[in-house]
């Protein structure tokens, strides 16, 4: 774990007088799990690593393949073969060594099979690519009163959204049901992963340290190809079966 001398190492936004020596204090003693070690994960975990973030929860079931490569920057052709999650500790361990990683090879089918998991954690991040997953995670962290941070890619597009449970819009007031023509596993220009990644570790970032204005109730949209980034209103569903029985806390 990080210790005070190697706060050096975090001297730049240290000298913010939004963070300082106590927000670095908060990154070390904060913990995030990423769920999804691809093109999401691999961009949002480097940053949160890089900024001192103490422990970094990554979880996936999948193993390194070659065409991986092009956007899931935890990997290396070294490493095709091996389990995404320890080619994710291998990595960010060398990168930092002075945070935890703590890989999880699984793949869950229900909400109730992450509850235990998040509960170790003061945050999720969505790094995932298909609707099922997603919804699961919603449900789990609106019953464990866990915040998480979607996001999602598609070609030269790209969304981000910060979830509060009991605040916020959830997953479900956001999408009802799956959208119909959507593709999973869709095409994608490899940075797009990269952009949507570091938004969801700056949204992270910024939900630990307190500081600025999230995504909350606000999705995020990005056109790479116009180079457009555009913040759309969500509001809350009344009646979304997922979300519609917590009160409002803020």
């Amino acid at each position: 774990m990080q210790t005070d001398k190697n706060f050096d190492r975090y001297h730049r936004q240290v000298m913010l007088s939004e963070i300082g020596p106590k927000g670095q204090e908060k990154l070390k003693n904060s913990s995030i799990l990423l769920i999804g070690a691809g093109g999401l994960g691999s961009s949002a975990a480097f940053y949160l690593a890089a900024a001192g973030v103490g422990v970094l929860g990554i979880m996936d079931d999948d193993v390194v393949d070659k065409s991986n490569l092009n956007r899931q920057i935890l990997h290396h052709p070294g490493t095709i073969g091996e389990p995404k999650v320890e080619s994710a500790r291998q990595t960010l361990e060398k990168f930092n060594p002075d945070i935890t990683i703590n890989p999880y090879k699984l793949k869950f089918t229900s909400a109730k099979q992450l509850e235990k998991l998040i509960q170790r954690y003061d945050l999720v991040l969505d790094c995932t690519d298909n609707y099922d997953t997603r919804y699961a995670i919603n449900h789990a962290c609106i019953d464990q009163k866990k915040p998480w941070i979607y996001g999602a890619v598609s070609e030269f597009e790209g969304q981000v959204m910060t979830i509060i449970p009991g605040k916020t819009p959830c997953y479900n007031c956001l999408y009802p049901a799956a959208p119909a023509m959507s593709k999973e596993a869709a095409a994608v220009l490899g940075v797009m992963p990269g952009l949507i990644g570091i938004s969801q570790a700056s949204e992270a970032l910024k939900y630990i340290l307190n500081i600025g204005k999230l995504l909350e109730g606000r999705l995020l949209f990005v056109d790479l190809m116009e180079m457009h980034f555009d913040a759309m209103t969500i509001t809350r569903n009344k009646n979304c079966p997922a979300c519609s029985h917590l009160i409002d806390s803020s």
